[in-house]
C-alpha cells in the first residue's frame, strides 16, 4: 500500500490530487494519502511516519518546495523517497533546479488527474529501483 503525502496551501488543490490517488487503480488496490497544507507540518508529518512518495508545491506559505525537496534528500530516513513536484510555474530553470535537487517528476499546474496518477507511479518505481540496487 503507497503511503503519499500531498503538500499545497490550497484546500481544493489537496483535495483534487487526493481524489485523483485514492481513485488510481495503477497504483494498487489501496492508496494511503495524507496532506499539509505548509512545509514546515509537512517536515513533522514526515517525522512521524514513512512516506513513500512525496507531492511537493513549489509555492508554499513558509518555505520554497525546492528547499523542502533539499531537506529531504539529506535525511538519511527520507532519502529514497519518491518526490514529485507539482507547479503552474514551470519554468526551464525552476524544473532543472527541482531534477537537480532530487525530484523525479515536475507536473504543472493545471493538469489532468492521470498526469498526476503517472508521475506518480513512475516516481515510485524508480524509487523502489533504487533502494533494491542499494541493497
Amino acid at each position: 500500500m503507497p503511503r503519499i503525502l500531498l503538500i499545497d496551501d490550497s484546500a481544493a488543490m489537496r483535495a483534487t490530487m487526493r481524489a485523483a490517488l485514492e481513485g488510481a487503480r495503477e497504483l494498487g488496490p489501496v492508496v494511503e494519502v495524507t496532506d499539509s497544507s505548509s512545509g514546515f507540518e509537512a517536515l513533522r508529518r514526515m517525522h512521524g511516519g514513512a512516506h513513500d512518495a512525496v507531492i511537493i508545491d513549489i509555492h508554499l506559505p513558509d518555505i520554497d518546495g525546492l528547499e523542502l525537496i533539499h531537506f529531504i534528500r539529506r535525511s538519511r530516513h527520507h532519502r529514497d523517497v519518491a518526490l514529485i513536484v507539482v507547479s503552474s510555474m514551470s519554468s526551464a530553470r525552476e524544473r532543472g533546479r527541482a531534477f537537480r535537487l532530487g525530484a523525479h517528476a515536475f507536473v504543472a499546474k493545471p493538469f489532468p488527474p492521470e498526469a498526476l496518477v503517472s508521475a506518480v507511479r513512475r516516481g515510485l518505481a524508480t524509487s523502489q529501483l533504487g533502494l533494491r540496487v542499494a541493497t
